[in-house]
């Protein structure tokens, strides 16, 4: 199991806003459970990777575009573990060091394997294709979905809810591939519900996963009003949210999960879309990496356990 050095904090989020509508609103830590496998990645790398070993199985084989953290997340994993990984890449016209993030993977000894999109998408539907450039047999591969949403990974995702110390009505997280709310409605009593904040467009997916990982469409919803343009993009009252937030709260976030996922909550707040009275949980599911000058990822890298 990957050590699980911390455990996640509840920090309460103080504003005069949450006071004058009479709401109680707490943030969970979980960017703080681990220092390189942070949140939800985690979470969903966890019971995956007690799977992996129990098959012994030679590579932990995943997906993801160049700017993935949980790619960096999984590249972590297995430095930390003793676990050759392969990240395929999406994208030829990238190399391990075409930004920080690339390279924390490539040091953390991940196999970067960069390959055209068209290609990237088959080898993402099918996870069974043979790999360009790996003489593995598929048969010692494990594979890893794109973010690493999958049945074991809800599994992970749905202790959230256990490593909450308080009753709550309302719980919100960013929501990319819907498997980190999935597990979470999936934990969640009969008066709770759920809210996920997409970060992407085209967003209309995310009810359906969440369903088909055996959630009740009654005690969740998707707000798709804070993509901020689409997945990882941003825009400067987006920027300035987060460095406003990060500074007022000491608490990180970043413009592509955590910062939409505040942003939005604060909005939804103004505009009475949470009942007076109620307990919301906000789950800070980690990714504070700042993708577009993260050097530090590479001193991280070459300082974590041999």
């Amino acid at each position: 199991m990957i050590p699980f050095p911390n455990k996640p904090v509840l920090q309460p989020l103080t504003d005069p806003l949450f006071k004058e509508k009479n709401l109680n609103v707490f943030v969970l830590r979980d960017d703080l459970i681990h220092p390189y496998i942070s949140g939800n990645k985690w979470r969903k790398l966890k019971y995956n990777i007690e799977e992996f070993r129990k098959e012994g199985k030679e590579y932990l084989v995943t997906f993801g575009g160049a700017y993935s953290n949980h790619i960096t997340a999984t590249a972590a994993a297995g430095k930390e573990l003793g676990i050759k990984t392969i990240g395929v890449i999406r994208g030829e016209e990238h190399g391990v060091n075409t930004n920080p993030v690339l390279r924390f993977a490539h040091a953390c000894g991940m196999k970067l394997i960069f390959i055209s999109r068209e290609k990237y998408r088959c080898l993402r539907e099918n996870n069974s294709l043979p790999i360009p450039a790996l003489k593995t047999p598929d048969s010692q591969l494990y594979f890893l979905p794109e973010g690493g949403s999958n049945d074991l990974a809800v599994k992970g995702c749905k202790e959230i809810v256990d490593d909450i110390p308080i009753r709550f009505d309302v719980i919100c997280c960013a929501c990319g591939t819907g498997a980190t709310l999935a597990g979470i409605v999936n934990g969640l009593k009969d008066d709770q519900r759920a809210i996920g904040i997409a970060v992407l467009k085209g967003a209309s997916f995310l009810k359906e996963t969440v369903i088909s990982y055996g959630g009740s469409e009654n005690n969740f919803q998707i707000v798709p009003d804070y993509v901020f343009g689409g997945y990882a993009k941003s825009t400067i009252e987006l920027e300035e949210f987060c460095k406003t937030f990060t500074e007022q709260h000491h608490i990180p976030v970043e413009w592509v999960y955590t910062g939409k996922l505040f942003f939005g909550i604060y909005d939804l707040v103004k505009k009475d879309f949470f009942e007076r009275g109620k307990t919301i949980v906000v789950v800070h599911t980690g990714g504070i990496y700042d993708f577009r000058g993260a050097s530090f990822l590479l001193c991280l890298a070459n300082n974590m356990r041999r």
